[in-house]
């Protein structure tokens, strides 16, 4: 795929997210970015990219974020069907593991260097 743009799922005030955005830019990526509280994928968007990314859906969830503490998703993630779940992250942004990195069949969830060097580091 010679498209030099991807689709970030991102928050603006998450430094993880501005260092991930950061890091594309640096290695030749163009960033189309979303902000994933204003504009949180749908359902329908999040079961295509959850399917793509091949990670299982509690992947998903942003464990270390206040709603998902305020929620109590610990303990009652694991009693809920894969379309509740889908339906929790997608009614807010601040339950998504950000950043989403999303190119045709390619998608990563959050930021580590290795994993994006693997991911998006050589492009065409």
């Amino acid at each position: 795929m010679n498209d030099s743009k991807l689709k970030v799922y991102q928050y603006p005030q998450c430094g993880t997210c501005r260092s991930a955005v950061k890091w594309l830019k640096e290695h030749g990526w163009e960033v189309d970015a979303v902000h994933i509280v204003e504009q949180p994928p749908t359902v329908e968007e999040l079961r295509e990219i959850i399917t793509r990314s091949g990670l299982d859906i509690k992947k998903w969830f942003n464990v270390s974020g206040e709603v998902y503490k305020e929620l109590g998703l610990k303990d009652k993630l694991p009693g809920l069907s894969e379309e509740e779940k889908m339906a929790l992250l997608a009614s807010n942004g601040k339950l998504i593991k950000r950043p989403v990195v999303i190119s045709g069949s390619q998608v990563t969830v959050g930021f580590k260097a290795d994993q994006y060097e693997e991911a998006w580091g050589s492009r065409g």
